[in-house]
């Protein structure tokens, strides 16, 4: 084999192997391509997920509100229920003095 027919062989397979190369680099790309549908679907996937956080963001909002008005409120019945107990007791109280001075009075 002279010079000449191992460049054209060289050559030949340089070529070939480019167009093997460029052929499974075809095939690659042509069955990892995103289709159009696909990206419908993230998009859709996408805009699902941004209103269910806004969902949740609006839900955790309420619990917070309704938390801090139920505090409050139980803090108020809290107080309520101080203030019933000792007038209670005031109540009470005076009931054991008037029971006293009943008998005294009976007694006497």
């Amino acid at each position: 084999m002279d010079r000449t027919e191992f460049v054209i062989t060289t050559a030949i397979i340089l070529f070939v192997a480019f167009c093997l190369g460029w052929f499974a680099n075809w095939l690659v790309h042509r069955f990892t391509r995103v289709s159009q549908a696909d990206m419908d679907q993230l998009e859709r996937m996408s805009q699902e997920l941004h209103e269910a956080e806004e969902t949740r963001d609006q839900a955790i909002t309420y619990l917070q509100q309704r938390e801090a008005e139920l505090t409050n409120q139980l803090a108020q019945t809290e107080a309520e229920l101080a203030a019933a107990m000792e007038g209670l007791r005031d109540a009470r109280h005076e009931a054991e003095e008037m029971r006293v001075y009943m008998e005294r009075m009976s007694a006497s």
